[in-house]
């Protein structure tokens, strides 16, 4: 069949712009369905905005559903720099007062000097245990003990380490050292003598069981660099004593092995910086369970504000947000406020109403934070304020744990359900589009190609009418 090239010029009819209207006509489903699409989008943008401010509502509410933010004590010393103080146990405020005369420190052994840590020293096994020495006396200018007695720990077991041709130099030994993760640490110091080179062991673990003893089973020359008995032959020079922490609190004498003081007051844990003697003010850490509050407040708040901004209505431009109307958004907000507005059971001295603290519902749907009443209720009950929004593992009691459980069932139960029907709507409404999309085109063709066939025929009835016309004129002439 002949075709023309450009439509509608056999037929002298402007058929292009004929067949743009009518594909615009057929489209028209195709602009429903994109619409309805944008708008199920928009909705389900709206839900994971909704996701968002509850997830923020739920961590703070999860703050303040943890027993132990309530437990929290700060520990504030008159002078600084010799201790800090935590307390996870409100039994513990109070004020105290503690001298430290000893800090713990681990002890460190210093060896002979050598000209070269590169060069082969020997080989053998060396063995470290770790005890205390006592009985005897000590020389600082030598760094040995002379009648002393050293006495294992067997909490803390021997150690063998195999020195050979691979690693017989000082570097060598060093490095063996630290690679068996004996309880040592091993250095070298130059100390820019003749013969420099100095291996320094030092323990991993203070306290006064942790001084330790090396016996070597090899070469002389090993044995002569390292062995080291504190009740018997000592080839090194002890430079710091292995030595427990002592301190005094009010009175009492504590020893302990290391700086990390547990439960000399109970529930606390002081950390020793250096000797001294200083105060000690334990109190209960009001500060960070008011933040927590707060913070809970704004992120209510939050959610409010952001409901309300999904959920307007433009009666000037007929325009609704996203959720306006949402029955699934109006009930989740319902649920929180109900958890909110209904008592606690609490006993007889427990706070049981956010009334009782200070935050209350405003006319607007916010709550309101009153600072003044909130101090009151923290400084004169902070156990009741506790179990308002917490309680015991295994208990539902208290705001903080039932916001908490009200949002993780929200987005595993209401909100799950609707994200998910207007998640399978938009994909239902991509398939109609697609589909009507095949519909549209194949219309569109059809007509393209009924107007192929009016151009093919207007173009032949054409060039008869020509022909015709031609042959009248003829035959008119003829006469004549």
């Amino acid at each position: 069949m002949a075709t023309i090239s450009s439509i509608g010029i056999g037929a002298n009819l402007d058929l292009a712009s004929l067949l743009a209207k009518l594909e615009t006509a057929e489209s028209q489903p195709l602009t429903l369905l994109q619409a309805k699409a944008k708008s199920y989008t928009s909705k389900l943008s709206a839900y994971g905005t909704i996701q968002s401010a509850l997830g923020t509502l739920q961590a703070a509410a999860k703050k303040l559903g943890d027993p132990t933010l309530f437990q929290s004590v700060t520990g504030t010393p008159t002078i600084s720099g010799i201790l800090s103080a935590s307390s996870t146990d409100v039994s513990s405020a109070g004020n105290y007062t503690i001298d430290v005369s000893q800090i713990a420190q681990a002890q460190t052994l210093v060896s002979a000097g050598q000209a070269d840590a590169k060069a082969a020293v020997g080989s053998g096994k060396i063995t470290i245990d770790f005890g205390a020495i006592t009985g005897g006396t000590f020389d600082p200018a030598t760094g040995q003990y002379s009648g002393a007695t050293f006495t294992a720990d067997p909490s803390q077991p021997a150690k063998s380490i195999t020195i050979d041709s691979t690693n017989n130099t000082l570097e060598g030994i060093r490095k063996a050292i630290n690679d068996a993760n004996a309880g040592v640490t091993a250095a070298i110091v130059n100390d820019g003598s003749g013969t420099p080179n100095r291996l320094v062991l030092t323990s991993t673990t203070t306290g006064e069981k942790s001084s330790m003893r090396i016996a070597v089973d090899g070469d002389a020359a090993l044995q002569s660099l390292l062995n080291n008995d504190p009740a018997g032959t000592q080839g090194l020079k002890q430079t710091a004593a292995a030595q427990n922490a002592k301190l005094n609190v009010n009175g009492i004498d504590i020893v302990s092995q290391t700086n990390t003081v547990k439960e000399a007051i109970q529930g606390t844990t002081l950390t020793l910086v250096s000797t001294g003697k200083t105060g000690l003010a334990m109190k209960e850490n009001t500060a960070g369970v008011k933040t927590a509050i707060n913070d809970f407040v704004k992120a209510y708040n939050s959610l409010q504000s952001t409901a309300k901004s999904l959920t307007t209505y433009d009666p000037d431009t007929k325009t609704a947000a996203a959720l306006t109307g949402d029955g699934t958004l109006r009930n989740l907000q319902t649920r929180i406020r109900q958890a909110l507005t209904a008592p606690q059971a609490g006993g007889t001295n427990d706070m049981k109403v956010l009334t009782e603290i200070g935050v209350s519902f405003q006319k607007d749907g916010t709550l309101a934070v009153d600072s003044t009443k909130l101090d009151k209720a923290l400084a004169g009950n902070l156990k009741g304020v506790a179990n308002l929004f917490s309680s015991a593992a295994g208990s539902t009691g208290g705001y903080g744990k039932q916001i908490d459980a009200i949002v993780t069932d929200l987005n595993n139960g209401d909100l799950k359900v609707a994200s998910d029907g207007v998640t399978s709507t938009i994909k239902n409404l991509d398939k109609q589009y697609d589909a009507m999309q095949l519909q549209v085109d194949a219309a569109v063709d059809r007509y393209r190609k009924q107007f192929n066939q009016l151009d093919v025929l207007m173009s032949k009835l054409n060039a008869t009418k020509t022909y015709l016309t031609q042959q009248f004129d003829a035959m008119t002439k003829s006469t004549k």
